[in-house]
């Protein structure tokens, strides 16, 4: 195997580039103070750069990135791990919806260039769309009624 160290240079000037408009998001929509963030954001995209460079490690591996990058920040995150504290002090200070939007539009864009495939598709993604939605629904309710009943709170 082969490590590719262009590819991942590539992808992380890109991560520091969506960190750089998180950041600016950030500012200009929620008023939200850039310097602070900014240590955030770096273990942010430290972490998103780790996970892609575990995939590309353990190709065999049928994980995808980001959810290396969520077991990654659960791991470090932990109550008893001495990373935790630190870790969720700087990350706190990056803003969540400044977050969410570029990585909504990025996900427009990579639907917008499947559209044929869509269409290709035609009726059978609508009835997939309202049995996922629906399932979705209802097995989050179901689990928040769970929690809240052992909770004591219903």
């Amino acid at each position: 195997m082969r490590f590719d160290t262009r590819n991942i240079l590539n992808q992380l000037i890109i991560l520091l580039l969506i960190g750089a408009i998180i950041l600016a998001g950030q500012r200009v929509g929620y008023g939200a103070p850039v310097a602070g963030a900014i240590p955030g954001m770096l273990i942010i995209v430290a972490i998103a750069m780790f996970s892609i460079i575990i995939k590309e490690l353990l190709p065999k591996i049928k994980f995808p990135a980001f959810a290396w990058a969520s077991l990654i920040g659960l791991v470090l995150t932990m109550p008893f791990m001495p990373t935790a504290e630190p870790l969720l002090r700087y990350v706190k200070a990056v803003n969540y919806m400044a977050i969410t939007t570029p990585i909504l539009a990025f996900a427009g864009i990579s639907v917008g260039n499947k559209i044929s495939e869509f269409k290709r598709l035609s009726w059978r993604i609508v009835v997939i769309s309202f049995v996922v939605f629906t399932g979705t629904f209802f097995g989050s309710a179901i689990v928040a009624h769970i929690v809240l009943k052992l909770q004591g709170i219903i």
